[in-house]
């Protein structure tokens, strides 16, 4: 009963309700009164700092401001990082598959691996991965002293201004069967591959034909930044529709062996510039 008496007066005395009166000067008249008490006050105060606050957060999320706040970072800066990333872990795989490649070739060359079929070279690739391809002391002189020869040749020097910043995906995985010979009207590349082989857009670039010719079968064509044109033909099936935007390695079509100009499984891949076909094995390490 004690603790009760003490505590009631506290309450009451917090709930208790002063008159905040407006007299005029002149006529002593009563203007405006307002009741209050110090739980109004308290209440009036918490909305004031809570609408501050929700103020001051909107501004913070909506606005640049946020910018300089630890942990945020502009989204277009964000997205540059991400794609530097994913072009960085692409180009690494592609370095280590190109590098196994060549040790299965110098393997073959040497007689330690019969090639029997495409395949086989791909099993060989995941099945050695733990091994790298080491240079000898001889091609270690023989490079020495040919770039010491070259270093002021230039005539060797083949500048390509057009394809600066650009990262040519190679198109399928399989052998390089026929080179690139216009002479012969074989105005691209065919390349030996497994039937439903992925077949990988080269660059970043929309759709601009995907269809069936009686000739080369299935073919899909994509039109790319700074004039390139990649073309490719004789696929089992394609992926991608006319007016689709497409990503650089992303899967477009199959391979396979449609249309009349055929011998086999394989792809017949193309690239052009400005009504030029041009060699692919320039571009592309296949």
């Amino acid at each position: 009963m004690v603790r009760k008496k003490r505590r009631k007066p506290f309450w009451h005395n917090f709930k208790f309700k002063y008159k905040l009166t407006i007299i005029n000067e002149n006529t002593l008249e009563e203007v405006v009164g307002i009741h209050v008490s110090k739980l109004n006050g308290v209440s009036v105060l918490l909305t004031v700092f809570t609408l501050l606050f929700v103020i001051a957060a909107l501004i913070v999320s909506f606005t640049p401001l946020r910018n300089y706040l630890p942990g945020y970072m502009n989204s277009d800066v964000r997205e540059q990082i991400v794609d530097n990333a994913l072009r960085a872990d692409s180009l690494q795989q592609l370095v280590e598959r190109q590098n196994l490649y060549i040790m299965n070739i110098q393997d073959i060359f040497k007689g330690v691996v019969r090639v029997d079929s495409v395949q086989s070279l791909d099993s060989l690739t995941v099945v050695r991965s733990e091994e790298l391809m080491e240079r000898t002391a001889q091609e270690e002189e023989f490079r020495k002293q040919f770039e010491e020869s070259e270093k002021y040749n230039l005539t060797n020097i083949k500048a390509e201004p057009v394809v600066d910043g650009l990262i040519f995906y190679r198109p399928t995985r399989g052998l390089l069967s026929s080179n690139f010979n216009p002479d012969e009207r074989h105005f691209g590349v065919d390349i030996a591959a497994n039937p439903n082989e992925s077949v990988l857009a080269t660059l970043d670039g929309t759709v601009v034909f995907s269809g069936y010719t009686a000739e080369t079968g299935y073919v899909i064509e994509i039109q790319h930044n700074r004039d390139f044109i990649s073309v490719y033909k004789h696929c089992s099936s394609l992926l991608k529709q006319m007016g689709d935007k497409v990503k650089a390695g992303e899967v477009i079509a199959l391979v396979g062996n449609t249309g009349t100009q055929t011998t086999g499984p394989h792809l017949h891949f193309e690239l052009w510039r400005k009504g030029e076909a041009l060699n692919p094995e320039k571009y592309i390490v296949f």
